[in-house]
């Protein structure tokens, strides 16, 4: 499970960045303060099922409506803070 957690987390970021023509550092600093988080996914470092979570509601609450969310990936409802 943590694999595939963490596999959807960097398909999520990829497809983010080059939907929005931005770096995956930049992405990560947008979604976890942290320029360096999905860098280290790639590394093969991992991180809590709390941060993951959190990171799947970031993308899910920022996603743009111009981008399919892939259909393999479990995609939660925004959140109020973002509706």
């Amino acid at each position: 499970m943590t694999y595939d957690l963490h596999h959807h987390l960097i398909r999520l970021c990829d497809a983010y960045a080059a939907h929005a023509n931005i770096s995956h550092w930049r992405v990560a600093f947008l979604a976890r303060g942290d320029g360096q988080f999905f860098k280290r996914l790639r590394e093969g470092k991992g991180c809590t099922v709390k941060t993951a979570s959190a990171t799947v509601q970031w993308f899910s609450n920022h996603w743009p409506a111009d981008l399919e969310w892939p259909a393999d990936i479990p995609r939660p409802p925004k959140s109020k803070e973002a509706a």
